[in-house]
């Protein structure tokens, strides 16, 4: 029997088993399909259906819907997506991108107009005001329909029984719930959001760990999906509830909003770091705002990962590509700057030229004058799922259809009231949409998958695990496991414990306000999945801050 070298573990390092963080997890190897959760029967349900025949495409579906019951903290029916497909022609690493952006709109009855006159400088952040209309049920069907290898009514089957059965809530989701439900006793009262409470805690309590939960309203939701291939939710029984209860309680969400909606299919955009091309869904997702602090960082050769110089441009890269992304991320026809622009070489040099010794408190620049959950799953076949959904603010708007268990997102907490801004709101647009999947390929080839959850932390986990591949050498696990930093605005600058304190203090040295952190759970949760083209042989990584597993074939 002859041997196959497989060395997909990391894009660089010729020690590719090396774990130099202390998560005690090791990168998990397989040729056959792989699928990284972030809950260990969601990641067991998609590789079943692998193990059914079913490719990575339906394993991405029946994961996500399942995610939507265990880690309703993160992500919900009611919610929405944006996929990346790879769809692979040959077992070389060729194949074909694809994007979905499953992202919904503002119902035509909400205008800033009203907010304006309500009294209101900013869209609240719960209630019915900020309920965009959901995308995530349209995402797994027409993926289901455009790629899928099994019955729609199969893929959803285990995440209907889990609903319907109950499971044991995980220890970090169960900490996750008792946070929200915290909050939620603070800021949600009345008819309108008292659903909440009693669709998702015991009499006001919040789950413990290890405690059983059931949600058969959502079981049922979830078989009306499955019957009518998402047909009830947009035009069928569960848009008539929700449009209902919208009336009934003040809300602006109506069924022809629910009719009028269609995912879409979108052209993945991407930028080249080192010699790896990085794949992001276009806006209004705010996957450019990584491509652009990559494109930044391009220009400086490599260095080790605790180089104080490294650490320092890395967040000045950040803090000016977020500051343009705020800017000027909306929906594309409401963009005043071309992600053409924002990329191009003229403008990445003159921002470049403003990273110097010191921390500088970020402003935008003028290319030309004038809650969450990421997985990615991966087949025998070479194709390969990244794939996000999200209720944004943990369960979301703290709405609740009454009999249905749909926790329906705040997205629409994001959009302007500044008329003035590119991401003002208007009846029927998308606002600037923080979750985002990612990709990498390299001359063509597919690597792999990779995503960071988190808000505003995604394309800042985006490119610390892309640096930590390519410029460190790090495997998947590794990659993960590794310590990160965020941007809080301003010259402030979270950075988890893991960190050296000597770099901790050249940061501080150089003007920036460190903040280090005990608690990760703001850091964002990952998977990476990355696959050597000459073997076949998939490497995964998965997230210590949570849950999470791998489940392979």
């Amino acid at each position: 029997m002859s041997s196959q070298r497989a060395n997909p573990s990391s894009l660089s390092t010729p020690y590719p088993d090396a774990t130099p963080y202390p998560s005690r997890r090791s990168p998990t190897y397989s040729r056959d399909g792989m699928v990284a959760a972030s809950q260990p029967q969601a990641a067991q349900i998609g590789r079943d259906m692998l193990a059914r025949g079913g490719n990575a495409v339906d394993a991405a579906i029946a994961t996500a819907a399942a995610l939507t019951v265990v880690e309703p903290t993160g992500c919900g029916i009611g919610g929405d997506a944006f996929a990346l497909v790879w769809i692979a022609n040959d077992d070389q690493g060729n194949g074909e991108l694809h994007g979905l952006n499953a992202s919904g709109v503002a119902p035509q009855a909400l205008n800033r107009e009203a907010l304006v006159e309500a009294g209101h400088d900013k869209v609240p952040l719960y209630g019915w005001t900020p309920v965009t209309v959901p995308g995530t049920p349209s995402a797994w069907a027409e993926l289901s329909r455009r790629f899928g290898k099994l019955d729609f009514k199969t893929l959803l089957e285990p995440a209907i029984r889990l609903a319907r059965d109950g499971f044991p809530v995980s220890p970090v989701i169960a900490s996750l719930w008792q946070r929200d439900t915290a909050t939620f006793h603070k800021h949600l009262e009345g008819e309108a959001t008292q659903p909440w409470f009693d669709t998702f805690t015991f009499d006001g309590r919040a789950p413990d760990a290890g405690e059983w939960f059931r949600n058969e309203d959502q079981a049922r939701t979830l078989e009306a999906i499955a019957e009518s291939q998402a047909e009830s939710f947009y035009r069928g029984e569960l848009a008539e509830a929700i449009d209902a209860f919208s009336r009934r309680t003040g809300g602006y969400l109506r069924k022809d909003d629910l009719a009028a909606y269609q995912p879409e299919w979108v052209t993945p955009i991407s930028a080249r770091y080192r010699d790896v091309d990085v794949w992001e869904i276009p806006p209004n997702g705010q996957g450019l705002v990584a491509l652009m602090a990559l494109r930044l960082l391009d220009g400086y050769p490599a260095s080790h990962r605790d180089d104080p110089e490294l650490l320092h441009r890395q967040l000045e890269a950040m803090k000016l590509a977020y500051t343009d992304g705020k800017t000027h991320i909306s929906e594309p026809q409401a963009m005043t700057y071309t992600v053409e622009e924002l990329l191009s070489d003229a403008y990445t040099e003159a921002r470049r030229e403003l990273i110097q010794d010191a921390a500088i408190d970020p402003q935008p620049g003028k290319p030309r004058a004038g809650g969450t959950v990421y997985l990615a799953t991966a087949d025998a076949d070479g194709n390969m799922v990244s794939f996000i959904q999200s209720n944004y603010h943990g369960f979301g708007s703290g709405i609740v259809v009454p009999g249905t268990g749909i926790a329906l997102q705040n997205r629409g907490h994001d959009f302007s009231l500044d008329e003035s801004h590119d991401n003002v709101l208007k009846p029927g647009k998308k606002t600037f949409h923080t979750i985002i999947p990612g990709f990498l390929t390299r001359n063509g080839k597919a690597l792999g998958p990779f995503g960071v959850m988190g808000g505003f932390m995604q394309p800042q986990g985006h490119v610390q695990v892309v640096m930590n591949l390519v410029d460190f050498g790090l495997n998947p696990q590794s990659a993960l496991d590794a310590p990160r930093w965020q941007w809080m605005g301003g010259r402030t600058i979270g950075i988890e414990h893991g960190y050296p304190a000597p770099l901790v203090r050249a940061m501080a040295a150089r003007g920036h306000r460190m903040q280090v952190d005990t608690d990760s759970r703001s850091y964002g949760r990952g998977q990476v999945i990355l696959r050597d083209p000459d073997t076949g042989i998939y490497c995964g990584g998965t997230e210590p801050r949570t849950d999470a597993t791998i489940a392979v074939l």
